[in-house]
């Protein structure tokens, strides 16, 4: 896996078009957590050091292509220049005389940010006359943006065929880690899938047999496996129309010469409710009027002894309720037990998706995993073997 990076481009004197990813979460005026605009800040910095002059592009909600006052990005300001710790120059559209004119205008040092490019309707149809209204504004392009890189609009795929472009530093460290995860990792290599559906990860399951050693699954999808096999899981979240795909699983998994690890005994209870009375049974011994909600002890263990096997691991879903305790016990302690080994450089560890940034802050393991993305749909679409369209066009 090759892709240019901002070391490979001449930045010097040069208006770089930047796609970023501030699309954050906003209350009352304010945004409200700036994770995401931290996050760009090296590759904003290392353009300037580089004497460049950075102009962002991003979206913002969903207008459809309509000009919605509430969705502008000159909410994010205030945080953009927080982090960046300097003042950020706004235009009022990401085409057109306002772009123009504060591209112009830029001084040594400056930083522009450009209206939310979904405020156009081709931004979503990838509209070529809009990638090069966009294009026209500078010299290079650089994608720092791999959460939006799974779809093929204006802005992430269309403009990087026009111009000089490359992966900026967020980007660049993303991709490294997913091929140090998947494209060539070190084996044997685990992952661990979980989450309430088998349905909706149907596409992941399938790719994932034929590149692991180990598939660890657990959450609602876990009971569907159990189903599946035959086992009675009283009131638990179930599948039950999907066994007979997830037999389909099981058998490519063994065709395939990849473990299959499911729950050997679970956490039950009568109730969904924190401090819920429960207990741990056998996998095949749920109660008929109990719902399975985590994985138990001896099933823990198991994946503990799974990892420490390892050399890398890809997390996607948590393994029980994890929401509410005692239902985030089994999630805490695998997670836990990841970063400890990845600590201890025995372990290559790579999260992202869904709920399960959330569930390794809560278990305080996620600052000692090897990389967590927080892509979620590009993620996803990456762990299914699919092609990234604004991540590809960089191959070119």
């Amino acid at each position: 896996m090759r892709w240019k990076t901002l070391d490979d481009m001449e930045l010097k004197d040069r208006t770089v078009l930047v796609r970023v990813d501030i699309n954050v979460p906003v209350e009352a005026g304010h945004v409200t957590d700036a994770t995401r605009i931290e996050k760009i800040v090296p590759t904003i910095s290392d353009i300037l050091k580089a004497g460049g002059r950075p102009v962002l592009l991003a979206h913002f909600g969903r207008p459809k292509g309509e000009v919605v006052p509430e969705m502008s990005l000159r909410i994010t300001l205030p945080a953009l220049e927080r982090a960046l710790g300097r003042k950020v120059i706004f235009a009022e559209d990401c085409i057109g005389a306002p772009a123009k004119k504060a591209v112009a205008e830029m001084q040594p040092g400056d930083v522009v940010l450009l209206e939310n490019t979904r405020f156009h309707k081709g931004e979503e149809k990838n509209d070529p006359v809009l990638a090069a209204s966009m294009a026209a504004l500078g010299q290079v392009y650089v994608n720092d943006a791999f959460s939006a890189a799974h779809r093929a609009h204006a802005s992430t795929e269309g403009i990087a065929k026009l111009m000089p472009s490359c992966a900026g530093r967020l980007m660049e460290a993303e991709l490294r880690a997913l091929n140090a995860a998947l494209g060539d990792p070190a084996r044997p290599v685990a992952a661990v899938v979980g989450g309430a559906k088998v349905s909706t990860k149907l596409d992941l399951l399938g790719n994932l047999v034929a590149k692991v050693d180990h598939l660890i699954i657990g959450g609602g999808m876990a009971n569907t496996f159990l189903v599946a096999q035959g086992i009675a899981v009283g009131k638990s979240l179930a599948e039950h129309e999907m066994a007979e795909t997830a037999r389909a699983i099981l058998a490519r998994a063994s065709e395939a010469g990849c473990s299959l690890h499911l729950p050997t005994d679970v956490v039950v209870a009568r109730d969904f409710a924190a401090g819920a009375a429960h207990e741990v049974v056998a996998a095949d011994a749920c109660p008929a009027d109990a719902m399975i909600l985590d994985a138990g002890p001896q099933t823990v263990a198991a994946i503990g002894t799974v990892f420490e096997a390892c050399r890398t691991l890809i997390w996607n879903g948590p393994l029980g309720a994890f929401e509410i305790a005692p239902f985030d016990a089994a999630t805490n302690a695998a997670a836990r037990k990841a970063a400890e080994l990845t600590k201890a450089g025995r372990l290559v560890s790579v999260a992202g998706g869904g709920d399960t940034v959330a569930a390794l802050n809560k278990a305080g393991a996620a600052a000692d995993f090897t990389y967590i993305s927080t892509a979620g749909g590009a993620f996803l679409e990456w762990m299914e073997g699919k092609d990234l369209p604004g991540v590809a066009v960089l191959m070119q």
